[in-house]
Order: C-alpha cells, then structure tokens, then sequence
C-alpha cells in the first residue's frame, strides 16, 4: 500500500461519505471512488458497506482505520524527526512535552539531573492542554512525554513508571467542604456551587456542563480562589499551590501513575539518556 491511498481510506472513513472526503482532499469523487476500489481489490477484502446514506466500516475496515492511522502517524513522526535533525544547529537536542501545571516538581528535577550529566543534550519542553502529549509523540512533534495513567493513551508506547499519587479535590479555602477529612468523587463532582472544569476533547470541543471550560491550569486555580470551580488533581500539586486554596482527599479516585514514554522504535541515546535519569529520580 501507498501512503496515498492509506490517506484517502481514512478521509473516507472519518468523513463516512465519499463526497465529503474528495471535498477534504481536494480531489474529484470519481478518482477517489476507484481508488477505494482498486485497495479493497489489492486487499482482497471488503472495506466498506456502501448504504444510501453513505459509507461505513467493515471489520476489516476498522483494523485498517486502526493500522493505517498508525502507519501514517509513524510516516509524519519520520519526517518531521529528520527535518528537525536536519536543521538543528549544535547538538541535537531532544523534545520533551508534557501538560501545562501538571508534574512541575517532578519535571523540574528531572531537567536538573539531566542538565548535569556529561554530554546532555538540550530538552525543549513544550506544554500544552490535556490529551495532547501522546499525538505530539505519536507524530513526531516530541520525542519524550510524562504522561498520566489511567487518563492518558500509553498503547504501543515504551514506558517507565516515575511516581504515583491519590488524587484530592482543590477547593477555595473557607470553603464547607474544605473541613471534611475526604471526599469521594460523587460528592465532589455534586457541590452545588463549585461544578468541576469541562476538559476539552482532541478535537477542541468541549462536553456541556454548568462547569468552566478548562483551558489553562493557572486560569483555572484562580476560578477556585474566586469560588467558582473546584478540580481534581494529582495529590503532588500541593507543592504548587498558593493562598486561598485547600486540598482535600478523596477516598475513592483512582490514582495516577505518572510515566515517561518514547516510541518503542526509538534508537536515540539522548532519550535514552533522559529515560535514565528519569528513573533513577
């Protein structure tokens, strides 16, 4: 198979409507009909089921929609790795991402015992919102990721496991709530006047609910100074907390393995360099 037509397939697929991918793709409907056509001949399988409202996967469909975004993801990771190689001036430096608020203490000492290691390498660090760290990884945009479990995709990643928390409710101090010894996560997610954030989808959209849309972790902790949101959050983040905010247990929330991951393909000493020091913390 071509890269080419891997792309056309998932266009389809996503958009489930011929015309609505050859408009995504820029291309005729006819061309890209045939194409379909000529992979599922070559596949010697049946990709979809045409329907008069329009296309929907088969079972083979679905493990090709599976493999081929894989595939594509690691043709994009390829190329944007090399150009960055390419062009880097000095030793080539290695990208790091991670949520914006999320394990600052432990990412600080990290980048500390890195940095003082013989012969590291520079570590940009790029943070950006919740559920974006494993596409960054997965495209080649970063290198390495903290990433959180059970909230973040670690399928088909290398791992190694850093640290893990109990998760507590982050509250406006003086608060009623904020005397209680625990919380569980029904109480917390039902205090009237305190609705927990909305976290945004991959797509950018986010879920309806009376809570803030959640954008930026410092935006959000001063909405809970002000009394009007409370969150859920690793129980490290009380290291980083300022006045007016209080922190209360909850007894039943899962807890959260903090791990960095890398592309199991990956041969680069300087990852595996990090990945050392990482473990070693």
């Amino acid at each position: 198979m071509e890269t080419r037509e891997l792309r056309y397939f998932v266009a389809v697929a996503e958009e489930e409507h011929v015309g609505r991918a050859a408009e995504r793709l820029g291309m005729a409907q006819p061309p890209l009909s045939r194409a379909i056509a000529q992979l599922e001949r070559r596949l010697g399988a049946a990709l979809f089921e045409r329907t008069p409202r329009g296309m929907a996967l088969t079972g083979a469909g679905e493990v090709l929609l599976r493999e081929g975004r894989a595939a594509l993801a690691a043709v994009e990771a390829a190329e944007r790795r090399t150009r960055r190689a390419s062009t880097s001036a000095g030793p080539a430096g290695i990208v790091l991402t991670a949520k914006a608020g999320a394990s600052t203490e432990l990412m600080a000492k990290l980048l500390d015992a890195h940095a003082a290691e013989p012969d590291a390498v520079p570590v940009e660090v790029v943070l950006s919102s919740p559920g974006h760290q494993a596409l960054m990884l997965r495209d080649g945009r970063a290198d390495v990721a903290l990433l959180h479990e059970p909230f973040d995709d670690v399928s088909g990643f290398d791992t190694e496991q850093l640290q893990v928390e109990d998760q507590v409710l982050v509250l406006p101090a003086g608060h009623p709530a904020s005397t209680r010894p625990s919380l569980t996560l029904a109480e917390a997610s039902s205090l009237p006047d305190l609705p927990l954030p909305r976290w945004p989808h991959l797509d950018g959209t986010y879920p309806d609910g009376p809570g803030p849309e959640l954008r930026d972790l410092t935006q959000v902790l001063q909405l809970v100074r002000l009394g009007r949101t409370a969150i859920v959050l690793p129980e490290g983040v009380r290291a980083s907390l300022g006045e007016g905010l209080a922190v209360v247990p909850l007894s039943d929330a899962p807890r959260v393995t903090t791990v960095i991951a890398w592309p199991p393909h990956s041969t680069s000493a300087a990852v595996a360099a990090l990945v050392r020091t990482a473990s070693r913390l």
